[in-house]
């Protein structure tokens, strides 16, 4: 890095490569130091995660209550691994794990545990819950970060269960009913019902409850370590999980010296792209010029989780690739210090010496994007609510892939964030974002009368940021188009009998063909699957495309269109008095893609988002393959890096070789800077640059697993 070669930088900007040996109670009889010295050595890490307290200690702890590891004995592993580190000159992360206790501990302080509404405790694995509001958090984990500290003075702690119980328990213990009082004058709602105010109240406290947590860890642990000794806790970057355990995600942003993501592998909805998205997302909300180490697993996950197993290497490899892509910086993650599977040791080396050799290409630069995909928390708690997936993830995740897919750069951007990214952005995209505050649809309409362009989709703006139906659209004004409130088709997924076929729909393609579905031209409609918003336009936006309702698919000898026209609208495009272009999903596109993943559906997304750009795009991949393609300026370079995702998207299962694509041409927009030579820093080799009308054009002839194009 740039940068961080200055040794007068503080820790968290200094230590970009990170390894974890997650030790279990038994490390400490059999712990190889001198193997697990060599392997820093071989990864080329600057830091280290070492377990420390909380559920389990690993140090000699004078604190009574605090539960030892069933192998420690009278040794000191924490301290042992953390004196080899810093010969190493490592930096020292001491994790923690809080979240719970032994009887003998709940024995003593009944009080300070997570009961519910009947006084009974929440129990797992013989472990009792700990309150996140009671002395445990607040006066004896403190107690356990000043002890670390004054014994061994590790730069931060990280700590994995910091949230607690999740949101499925209302805690009914006396300082969480005190509080609630306290602070919302409220008694505690019994049940979960998103209609009752009060716990609508209760789910917003909660949130606020944990940052308060975050706040009081930092203070005790800068006031004892010193100004850089911060306690980052850990969390999942995918926007739609952590409201699972109320982790605000906007507020560690705004908090965070450096982010510790807890992601570890690819999952079945996201697959492998989902882990650049991750640098974009906590970069947008920490900055970039913060470091974001993500866990990244060599066990095996999947189906079935092998923790002793070694996940295949090319299946680690790609996870971390995709990772360092989007600006993660790869972090190791064992569990146990000891393992009889060795293969896992070398998933990781080949990936961690590539980054040090890249470094300088990997930090201290800027996305290239002028699309911005809007998220919010509000919308994830007051319109998914207990169905985050299929009305937030699902439309999310469709818009994610179909750009990923179509090569097409964005940005994630908070609903909170509009106006501050306004000024690098063309396009804002809302899916389906129903829930949103009046400020956060000021600002989207402020962006739009500047110029903006805007494409959104199904009920976007059509509930406050309770939840609650809105009496007018708050878009109308900007968009012509009035809510009917009423639905064509239905929601949800298909019913697996053949016989229920309520998603058994489709669009009407007109003749008269829009530039959005010009690429259609040997079909008159296309298979949907999903549901249709009713609105009126008063001329702002046109129809473009029609629905046509379902009919049944079994026996085939029924499957003929019942109702072959309507009037019903399903997409809707026009142009603004500024200039800014609009589309208007109706239909729920966006979430039928992100379902089915039909490549019909993603090709409609990409289209409507080309045709709401003008093709005002800064760089054009042509070629083979499904690459996830993440474009950057650093000072007067381009950095491009492709991480070919060919193959990969079958699920379940795991990657089991890479398959090479190519050739792929290549076309950067560089009206401000000409370029002089375009280097391939994975093949090792110097492209052809060809410069023309503010267009640089090179060809790449193979991408094995990634390449890092560099433009300068």
């Amino acid at each position: 890095m740039i940068e961080q070669k200055q040794t007068n930088l503080p820790w968290y900007r200094r230590a970009v490569r990170w390894g974890q040996t997650n030790l279990t109670e038994m490390d400490p009889t059999n712990w190889d130091k001198e193997f697990w010295k060599q392997y820093w050595k071989e990864t080329k890490i600057q830091g280290v995660i070492i377990n420390a307290g909380g559920i389990v200690a690993y140090y000699p702890s004078k604190l009574e209550m605090q539960y030892r590891a069933e192998g420690l004995g009278d040794r000191d592993l924490f301290g042992e691994f953390a004196e080899e580190a810093r010969k190493a000159g490592l930096i020292v992360l001491a994790r923690m794990d809080i979240n719970r206790a032994t009887k003998e501990f709940f024995d003593q302080h009944p009080d300070w545990f997570v009961v519910n509404a009947q006084g009974e405790p929440l129990m797992s694995n013989g472990r009792y819950f700990s309150c996140v509001n009671s002395p445990y958090y607040k006066e004896f984990i403190p107690e356990v970060l000043k002890e670390i500290i004054e014994k061994y003075r590790p730069e931060g702690f990280t700590d994995n269960s910091w949230t607690g119980a999740s949101r499925k328990v209302i805690c009914h213990c006396s300082y969480c009913k005190a509080k609630f009082k306290a602070d919302a004058g409220l008694d505690l709602p019994i049940s979960s019902d998103y209609n009752d105010p009060v716990y609508r109240q209760w789910i917003k406290w909660s949130y606020s409850c944990r940052i308060e947590n975050w706040d009081l860890f930092n203070e005790t642990t800068t006031r004892f370590g010193g100004s850089d000794c911060y306690w980052l806790g850990m969390f999942n970057a995918d926007p739609f999980r952590p409201h699972t355990n109320f982790c605000d995600l906007k507020e560690i942003g705004r908090r965070s010296k450096i982010m510790m993501c807890d992601h570890q592998s690819r999952e079945t909805r996201t697959g492998f792209e989902q882990n650049s998205l991750n640098g974009f997302l906590l970069h947008g909300l920490a900055g970039w010029d913060t470091v974001i180490p993500e866990s990244m697993s060599n066990y095996i996950r999947g189906v079935r989780t092998f923790r002793q197993g070694s996940n295949p290497a090319k299946e680690t490899q790609l996870w971390m690739l995709d990772g360092i892509a989007g600006g993660i910086s790869p972090w190791y993650h064992h569990v146990g210090a000891v393992q009889e599977d060795r293969r896992q040791f070398k998933n990781a080396p080949p990936v961690m010496q590539w980054h040090e050799q890249n470094e300088i290409y990997l930090y201290d630069r800027l996305p290239v994007a002028n699309i911005g995909l809007v998220w919010s928390q509000e919308n994830t708690e007051f319109y998914g609510r207990d169905d985050v997936e299929e009305k937030v993830s699902l439309p999310w995740h469709g818009f994610v892939r179909a750009m990923t897919r179509a090569r097409i750069p964005f940005i994630p951007v908070h609903a909170d964030h509009i106006d501050r990214e306004a000024a690098n952005l063309s396009l804002l995209i809302l899916p389906d974002l129903a829930a949103m505050t009046d400020a956060q649809c000021e600002a989207v309409q402020r962006f739009v009368e500047s110029g903006g362009n805007l494409l959104f989709t199904s009920k976007t703006a059509t509930l406050n940021e309770w939840g609650e139906h809105r009496e007018k659209f708050p878009l109308e004004g900007l968009t012509g188009i009035r809510h009917l409130h009423e639905v064509a088709g239905t929601e949800g997924k298909s019913n697996p009998n053949w016989e229920v076929f309520e998603t058994h729909n489709y669009f009407r393609l007109p003749q008269d063909r829009h530039p959005v579905i010009a690429g259609f031209e040997d079909t008159a409609t296309l298979p949907f699957g999903g549901s249709v918003r009713r609105v009126e336009c008063d001329g702002k936006l046109s129809p473009i495309a029609t629905y046509i309702p379902a009919y049944p698919i079994y026996p085939p000898e029924f499957s003929w269109v019942r109702v072959p026209n309507t009037d019903i609208p399903v997409m809707l495009a026009g142009e603004h008095a500024s200039g800014g272009r609009i589309f208007y999903f109706a239909g729920d596109v966006d979430r039928a893609y992100g379902r089915t993943h039909l490549p019909d559906l993603g090709d409609l997304l990409a289209s409507a988002v080309r045709w709401a750009m003008n093709d005002n795009l800064p760089v054009k991949i042509e070629g083979p393959g499904y690459l996830d393609c993440k474009l950057f300026k650093q000072g007067g370079k381009f950095i491009l890096h492709i991480v070919n995702l060919t193959g990969t998207n079958q699920s379940p299962g795991f990657v089991e070789e890479f398959i090479p694509v190519g050739p792929l041409k290549i076309s950067f927009y560089t009206r401000e800077t000409m370029p002089n030579r375009a280097l391939l820093r994975v093949s090792g080799i110097e492209a052809k640059l060809v410069v023309e009308n503010a267009w640089a054009t090179i060809q790449v002839d193979s991408v094995i697993n990634h390449e890092l194009v560099v433009l300068e």
